[in-house]
């Protein structure tokens, strides 16, 4: 299991509906999207953080690991506005204005990372995919992702188990056997895959599968307060930074 999954499934947020955790995750996200970079950016990604550390009692340890892989790729997508090519002053140069184009691009990125984030640390992907079906998902497309969804843990098991066999039999000890060890490892996995899918489809078929996966989905009811607090908090911060934007330059 994929450490953030393992903390969706331990989240203080747990029992609650994905729709209360879906409206205050995407509503940030949303909000930081489009409202100005500055304030309203810095805004949403303070809220946010304070929600995840304190509400929904994300350790920061794991919220660091999860954040610098979305981290790196708004870094990556923001250093390339600060340069130009081809034009005037030279094959590549610095862009007019493009330190506050990459600025504002890696704020309102981070901001909207971490907003889904939040969703992504309290809700579960097994208690997302069920509920698909009531909102109008065709049951067909949420049955092969309820499978793509359990055999990816099945294969990242076996990858796991595969590559501590290789380190046992010294084969990283080398840059040829690492390289041996690597195409052993790549042949193996796309075996197993296939033994995986065959051996699921020969269970379901035993258990009398008729084209629907049906799982038991734990009860939630939607609270009314955290859907008002969490429409409190998107409009408050929307509001502030409307106020906010005519004071600061």
């Amino acid at each position: 299991m994929l450490p953030i999954d393992a903390a969706a499934h331990s989240s203080r947020w747990r029992r609650r509906h994905p729709v209360e955790k879906a409206l205050l995750g995407f509503g940030l996200t949303l909000c930081a999207v489009c409202l100005p970079p500055w304030p309203g950016a810095v805004l949403v990604a303070a809220a946010t953080l304070v929600v995840l550390l304190g509400p929904a009692g994300v350790a920061g340890r794991q919220l660091w690991r999860a954040f610098r892989v979305p981290l790196g790729f708004c870094v990556t997508g923001a250093v390339p506005l600060l340069f130009e090519v081809g034009g005037a002053r030279g094959f590549v140069a610095l862009a007019p204005g493009g330190p506050v184009h990459a600025g504002e691009l890696l704020l309102r990125t981070a901001a909207a990372s971490l907003g889904v984030l939040l969703f992504a640390f309290t809700t579960p992907v097994s208690d997302v995919l069920p509920r698909l079906v009531r909102a109008g998902v065709p049951a067909p497309v949420v049955d092969v992702a309820l499978v793509m969804y359990r055999i990816i843990f099945l294969l990242l098991d076996s990858l796991s188990k595969i590559r501590q066999a290789q380190a046992a039999r010294l084969g990283h000890t080398t840059r040829a056997a690492t390289w041996r060890s690597l195409a052993g490892l790549g042949a193996t996995s796309f075996v197993r895959a296939f033994d995986r899918a065959q051996r699921l489809q020969s269970g379901l078929a035993g258990r009398g599968y008729d084209g629907t996966l049906r799982v038991l989905v734990p009860a939630a009811a939607v609270s009314r307060r955290f859907l008002a607090a969490a429409v409190g908090l998107l409009c408050g911060l929307v509001a502030l930074t409307l106020v906010l934007e005519r004071f600061l330059p």
